[in-house]
């Protein structure tokens, strides 16, 4: 089979004709990422995105940004709070803030929000954590808030809470990432505010009928996170060979349960690295340790089956990077157009005799030919500007 076959040019009417080729509408389609901050991806993404808005009834975007710093983002596309320099300084994590393609995106969302009834979401789906953790202060209490009457002290006083707490510096440490014996995860606070927020948590259950859907809303998010939050903490303490294995899995457990929050308001592009959308197993090499955990895409494709899609990246050149031609990304190389969609199931029944792309870039996540069948389909882009 001739991959041509396998492959149309990409634009708006391949998109529609991606999603009509599925065996069933995704509330969740995973635009994955190669690479992060490749800009002319960013731009590609920005016109699916709108693509998908006018032609295919999505009304929610998620990025792989901090989910509790993405309520700055939704509070500015859907009642214009804020400025969109500070909506960008202030509403993502990573950097990617600084980004011309999220940019855009953001204010191509508030104006369409300002035309429009029906509006548009944005959403952060990552936990608020790097290698190490945030404090759970502001989930903590913004949960704690939206519950507030008697209920709420007797689990505990604000007082209380705070105290427990303490200065926030000492849950965001970033020395904690390699040393574990500095992290107050498995301290005698951090075990009581676990216990907290799980009541908390529960408290809301009870309390549901008299609050707001919006509120309902963002108590759950402030309740997942803090429980995940917490429960990082503690492994961030741990000094057993298991620790980043476990932290990985739970990063990614955590962006999952934030994902099956966003699928409620779907259908939703949602776009992240391809390793944290991909159906396989994710590897990666960490100092002398091979870390081996499941995706968020696997597992929330365990909840949404069919209604979960994934789109993968693939860069062709990069700079003066070509990839050799006996890699995927050196076969797709060879289409004729810039940019191109590719149906992933059809080309690994095409191709043989492939090998992984190697790269001297960390960062940098080639496609794996044999993992292609667990893919819906591939977004390439032929060349791109050298990012490292």
């Amino acid at each position: 089979m001739d991959i041509k076959e396998t492959t149309r040019p990409l634009d708006g009417a391949s998109v529609s004709a991606f999603l009509r080729s599925l065996p069933a509408r995704p509330l969740l389609l995973g635009l994955g990422e190669a690479r992060h901050f490749v800009e002319e991806l960013g731009a590609l993404r920005n016109e699916i995105f709108r693509h998908l808005v006018e032609h295919e009834g999505y009304r929610s975007f998620a990025i792989e940004s901090d989910c509790l710093m993405g309520l700055v983002v939704d509070d500015y596309v859907t009642t214009g709070t804020g400025t969109l320099d500070d909506v960008m300084e202030r509403g993502f994590s990573h950097g990617f803030g600084a980004s011309p393609a999220n940019r855009e995106l953001v204010r191509w969302m508030r104006a369409y929000n300002e035309e429009h009834a029906e509006k548009l979401r944005f959403f952060g789906f990552d936990a608020p954590l790097e290698y190490w953790a945030a404090s759970p202060r502001q989930a903590l209490t913004a949960l704690y808030a939206l519950l507030d009457g008697p209920l709420p002290r007797t689990v505990v006083t604000r007082e209380t809470l705070d105290t427990l707490l303490g200065p926030d510096d000492r849950w965001s440490n970033e020395a904690t990432a390699m040393d574990p014996s500095q992290s107050i995860g498995q301290s005698a606070d951090a075990q009581r505010l676990r216990l907290i927020a799980d009541d908390l948590v529960a408290l809301l259950d009870t309390q549901a009928p008299r609050l707001s859907a919006e509120d309902r809303e963002r108590a759950a998010l402030y309740g997942r996170t803090a429980t995940g939050l917490l429960r990082y903490h503690y492994w961030m303490a741990d000094a057993s060979s298991a620790r980043w294995t476990r932290l990985s899995a739970l990063r990614d457990a955590m962006m999952a349960a934030n994902l099956r929050a966003v699928a409620e308001h779907g259908p939703a592009l949602v776009f992240s690295s391809n390793l944290h959308l991909q159906r396989n197993k994710s590897f990666m090499s960490f100092g002398d340790q091979m870390l081996e955990w499941w995706s968020a895409g696997a597992i929330i494709e365990t909840h949404l089956g069919d209604r979960y899609a994934f789109l993968a990246s693939a860069l062709g050149t990069v700079g003066d990077n070509t990839p050799p031609p006996d890699t995927v990304e050196g076969l797709l190389s060879t289409l004729p157009w810039d940019h191109a969609l590719i149906d992933a199931r059809r080309l690994a029944e095409a191709i043989t005799k492939t090998v992984p792309r190697s790269s001297h870039d960390f960062a940098y996540f080639p496609l794996d030919p044999d993992h292609l069948d667990m893919i819906d389909g591939i977004v390439f882009l032929k060349e791109v500007a050298d990012r490292e």
